[in-house]
């Protein structure tokens, strides 16, 4: 009897010492899966990094057609423009050191912006391919009316005006395609390149108004002792049609008193931006409609145009991407499924679906008493991480949709057979085939789902975290 009882008593030691050695195996486990984890991290990073490469080449592509072709466009305009040079006498110190009086030169220049300024036309968007980038582009065929009210060109001693003009300001004139037409008060007049006195400010085209009686100077004393002056710029309506290429975004500032702006074109996805969204659009699978009405109330925008502070109007050519300080409206042809942004956006899902399969293969080690070596779970994490770089190299040559399932089924197949010798079973090897079948299908439906992605997240990783407590 006395020896039984030993022998229980020796198995009691030995379990109760087996105890800390086994949760000592469990503790370096979960170190060893967590190192591994780390361990991914590299890849999983050079892989994002491999993104970014390719959307600075992409960048690089549409920067390429910009200089080829045009950049992003920016109309600023009509504007009459006064030209003038005045004499003034400044005191000055002579080599000797005594003040004397010298005459010197100053030139400026009056500007004037519209009463009335409308602009239609269709935006007619094309693509350019530059390697394997598609780069939109566009030409608008527009439709500028602008009316102006007369304006008083004060008399001031020493001054003399020049011939006024016409001033149009284009973000990139080469832009300009075929030949424009220019209509003031219906008479016909020739475009001619450059902005004159505004070169420096913007970039564009003028054209010589005519002015009746502009030589004919006539000044007087007005009730006040101030000089003043009978000289006009009379009113005028001016009428400009002109097509206008450009990259990505086309911009117009409102510069009259009353802007009244229309657009419309067969790109479905357009993105509205700048200072002021329309007033009226209707987007389908046929194009676009928009609509703004803008008033120099509501926008400051003519203020802006006519302060000689503001060093530039519209960007210089070539500068891809460089807005104004000037408000406008802008319409940019968008890609709907921008598939660098998407792949970036998976790829950050990436470090998620390694440790739920590693929680995965913990659990079958713990329930099944399988025994699976860190360089299996290595093996595992690295074709979950490969599926990324598939899906960046196939989404470059295919629609996304398409390169994602291709990418998916590569993987989940790749598993699915070397994890049927690990787990030892088909069964396993489907079962867990099957999980991550879900994983993919829940990771697209976050990529397409923009606006619900943190919502579907949030209980994605609820679901699975209570899935995992009840296991």
């Amino acid at each position: 009897m006395p020896a039984p009882c030993g022998r229980r008593t020796l198995r009691a030691v030995i379990h109760i010492r087996g105890e800390p050695m086994k949760s000592l195996r469990l503790l370096l486990r979960f170190l060893t899966v967590g190192g591994l984890v780390l361990v991914l991290l590299v890849p999983l990073s050079m892989i994002r990094g491999l993104i970014q490469e390719r959307t600075h080449y992409r960048g690089e592509a549409i920067e390429r057609v910009s200089q080829s072709m045009a950049g992003p466009q920016q109309l600023v305009g009509p504007l009459r423009v006064v030209p003038w040079k005045e004499v003034r006498r400044v005191n000055a110190a002579a080599q000797d050191g005594r003040i004397e009086v010298r005459a010197e030169t100053v030139e400026g220049y009056l500007l004037q912006a519209p009463e009335l300024f409308q602009a239609r036309g269709t935006i007619a968007p094309d693509v350019r391919r530059v390697r394997l980038y598609d780069v939109r582009v566009f030409q608008w065929q527009a439709e500028v009316t602008a009316r102006f009210e007369a304006m008083p060109v004060p008399a001031v001693e020493g001054r003399e005006y020049g011939e006024p003009y016409l001033v149009v300001g284009l973000a990139d004139v080469r832009g300009l395609v075929g030949t424009s037409r220019l209509r003031v008060d219906g008479k016909e007049l020739e475009l001619l390149p450059g902005t004159g006195s505004l070169s420096g400010r913007m970039d564009g085209v003028h054209a010589p108004l005519p002015a009746p009686g502009w030589n004919a100077v006539a000044t007087g004393v007005d009730g006040g002792g101030a000089v003043a002056s009978a000289r006009r710029l009379p009113a005028s309506e001016v009428q400009l049609e002109m097509a206008i290429a450009g990259t990505q975004s086309l911009g117009i500032v409102p510069v009259a008193d009353s802007n009244r702006i229309e657009l419309q074109s067969g790109w479905p996805h357009p993105q509205f931006s700048g200072r002021f969204l329309p007033n009226q659009r209707s987007i389908g699978d046929d194009g676009f409609r928009a609509s703004w009405n803008i008033s120099s109330l509501a926008s400051a925008a003519q203020s802006q145009v006519l302060d000689p502070s503001i060093e530039r109007l519209t960007p210089r050519a070539g500068e891809v991407g460089q807005g104004t300080s000037v408000d406008s409206v802008t319409v940019a042809l968008v890609d709907p499924v921008d598939v660098y942004t998407q792949v970036d956006r998976a790829s950050k899902y990436g470090i998620l679906f390694v440790l739920l399969t590693f929680v995965g293969f913990a659990l079958f080690e713990l329930v099944k008493q399988l025994r699976i070596h860190p360089l299996q779970y290595l093996l595992v994490g690295l074709a979950l991480a490969i599926f990324f770089l598939l899906l960046l190299g196939l989404s470059e040559h295919m629609a996304f949709w398409q390169a994602y399932v291709l990418a998916a089924a590569a993987c989940i197949g790749l598993q699915f057979v070397y994890l049927s010798g690990v787990l030892r079973g088909w069964w396993r090897a489907g079962a867990f085939a099957t999980m991550l079948t879900a994983l993919y299908g829940a990771l697209y439906s976050l990529l397409v789902s923009e606006d619900n992605a943190l919502l579907m997240g949030s209980l994605l990783l609820f679901g699975i975290l209570a899935v995992v407590m009840l296991v």
